[in-house]
């Protein structure tokens, strides 16, 4: 939809984007965290794909729906991006997907086991549409962002960052300058380096944004070491 924004507030409801094979539905979920869950459905066959069941069991299912859930992707192992994972997996069935590094993690935190395993280079199916893992490892060792590349219809590319990339910088990396300088590193030659200016990215907390918007402050990012 030409009216989307991504900007959406817990409480608010969701925000929709209409791609030619694509639906992206944003929405936010918990006061303190303020989380995002995006999902994704495929128009032509209606699979359904969800990024981070974060929090609110009851909003997710508002925003799935009558659907069902062929897949849920954590993009990484922290607390706050897993907590409806045992109850939206539970009742759905739904594949349960992470980053290798970060899966046992997730399996000990929820109590769900991690059914793939997912390693950069990895293809994720939703429907006829198909989602390619980014490993950004620093925020968390098992991090990834899903790329979806709309160019071939006409669009842009679309990244689901998690919270490897925001709006005005990198995840967090806890004063750790070696995990830093490891996830700039990586955002900088499999994102930047790779991805065009017009490519939408949508993390994990906040507002979304282009790589053009922020490709211009990465020096500035690497300078001040967060």
């Amino acid at each position: 939809m030409s009216d989307y924004t991504g900007a959406v507030t817990v409480g608010g409801g969701a925000d929709v984007r209409e791609l030619t094979h694509l639906t992206i539905t944003k929405v936010a979920v918990d006061p303190e965290m303020s989380n995002n869950a995006y999902l994704l459905r495929c128009r032509h066959t209606g699979d359904q794909l969800l990024v981070d069941a974060a929090a609110e069991p009851d909003t997710l299912r508002e925003v799935v729906g009558d659907g069902g859930l062929a897949t849920i992707v954590t993009t990484h192992q922290h607390w706050d991006h897993h907590r409806a994972l045992a109850d939206l997996a539970g009742e759905t069935g739904a594949e349960v997907a992470a980053g290798e590094p970060d899966a046992d993690a997730v399996s000990e935190q929820t109590g769900v086991q991690v059914t793939r395993r997912l390693n950069h280079g990895d293809t994720v199916a939703v429907g006829d549409c198909t989602l390619e893992v980014i490993a950004l490892a620093g925020h968390t060792p098992g991090s990834v962002a899903l790329l979806y590349d709309d160019t071939a219809s006409g669009g842009h590319p679309h990244l689901f960052t998690g919270d490897s990339l925001f709006p005005g910088g990198v995840g967090g990396t806890f004063g750790d300058a070696a995990a830093f300088a490891q996830l700039i590193d990586e955002v900088e030659h499999k994102v930047f380096d790779r991805l065009p200016d017009d490519t939408w990215f949508y993390p994990g907390h906040g507002a979304d944004s282009t790589l053009g918007a922020e490709r211009g402050d990465l020096p500035a990012w690497r300078e001040r070491g967060y």
